[in-house]
């Protein structure tokens, strides 16, 4: 079986390693457009090593964007904004991918550090959302959103294609569309937040219906060579999880017929009541089932940052690629520090040349 040091091929991409940067949210743009910060940032993860890095949720219009300093590619100059970063990361090794989404009832949110709840109602810096339904979140997110009619179901459907077009254009080589976690597109699947009668609603063919729309819409524009991946919450934790990930391993399917290449498996986080059993690689029995249900290379992220645990996963075929965040940020040299301790042999080519130089050449015994 295959280590966490080993390529991964799919389509026309080759990881260079199965360790790739998941897309974290940095809250630090203005107009969406994306700055030093996000060059700095983005870099430092392909330079770490990372064979894989992705770019943040980046929201396909305005009315998208989970805070007003998310980052956007809903026009020509966020577009471009984009271009030095994914040439950076290119020249660093790793292949550039971009998270598209969103925010549906969870946007016009303050960052986390300023509050992490709705905007105040009346304060300009907020916008009215949509959902398919009109049902609040609730918790520290009680604006009550505006359902979704027909003509805005295919508005945000096109949104998605022209922001991947801009991606595609910009050189990104891996979209992850954010089907998980409460954003719009898993409103649409979750019966807590949909309560539709028409044809997006009911049943989960139903509710799963303008999640493959998009899907196809995107996989008509994003090129055949190219990675197309869903991050999608196939579970709640609620105490129907039987129903729900059935459900979801279903869509899963059609999603593979509308022309999926890969699954990132996460959470609904659909309602604030539930109860997430937190611990190590706990999401990683079900990425393997979904795995061996569909027949898609997938991933999962949450608590992986133990060498041995992603390495673990890795080599037992749970998961193809592991997705690490916080490890990531409180260390970019991850895959290095990865490869010392699982023992490999002259560990620093995970590492850029003039990086590698220093570190084996002067490293201690």
């Amino acid at each position: 079986m295959p280590s966490l040091f080993d390529p991964f091929s799919l389509k026309g991409v080759t990881l260079r390693n199965r360790i790739a940067a998941s897309p974290m949210c940095q809250y630090s743009a203005t107009d969406g457009i994306a700055n030093i910060w996000h060059r700095v940032h983005y870099t430092s993860l392909a330079r770490g090593g990372a064979g894989l890095v992705t770019v943040e949720a980046t929201a396909v219009s305005p009315e998208g964007r989970i805070t007003p300093n998310c980052l956007g590619l809903w026009n020509d100059a966020q577009a471009d904004a984009f271009r030095p970063i994914v040439a950076a990361i290119e020249a660093a090794g790793a292949v550039p991918g971009i998270q598209l989404g969103h925010a549906g009832r969870k946007a016009s949110a303050n960052r986390p550090w300023e509050g992490d709840d709705h905007i105040a109602a009346g304060d300009p810096r907020g916008w009215p959302t949509i959902a398919p339904s009109a049902v609040a979140f609730g918790a520290n997110l009680p604006q009550i959103p505006r359902a979704m009619t027909q003509d805005d179901i295919v508005r945000v459907r096109d949104d998605f294609v022209a922001a991947a077009e801009r991606a595609r254009d910009a050189g990104f080589r891996w979209l992850l569309l954010h089907f998980a976690h409460g954003y719009l597109a898993q409103s649409f699947f979750s019966t807590y937040s949909n309560r539709r009668e028409d044809a997006y609603g009911g049943s989960a063919e139903n509710r799963g219906r303008f999640l493959t729309e998009t899907l196809a819409a995107v996989r008509a524009v994003w090129p055949a060579d190219r990675v197309l991946a869903v991050r999608f919450g196939v579970i709640e934790f609620d105490g129907r999880d039987d129903e729900t990930v059935a459900e979801s391993i279903d869509l899963v399917r059609r999603f593979k017929t509308e022309g999926l290449d890969f699954i990132d498996v996460s959470m609904g986080f659909s309602t604030p009541a539930a109860n997430i059993p937190w611990g190590p690689a706990f999401l990683a029995p079900l990425a393997e089932r979904v795995r061996q249900q569909t027949g898609l290379p997938g991933s999962t992220s949450w608590n992986l940052g133990e060498a041995e645990r992603a390495n673990g996963l890795i080599r037992d075929g749970k998961i193809d690629v592991a997705m690490l965040g916080r490890p990531l940020l409180a260390n970019p040299h991850w895959p290095y520090a990865a490869a010392l301790k699982l023992g490999i042999e002259k560990p620093s080519w995970v590492l850029p040349a003039p990086y590698a130089h220093w570190l084996e050449r002067y490293r201690p015994e």
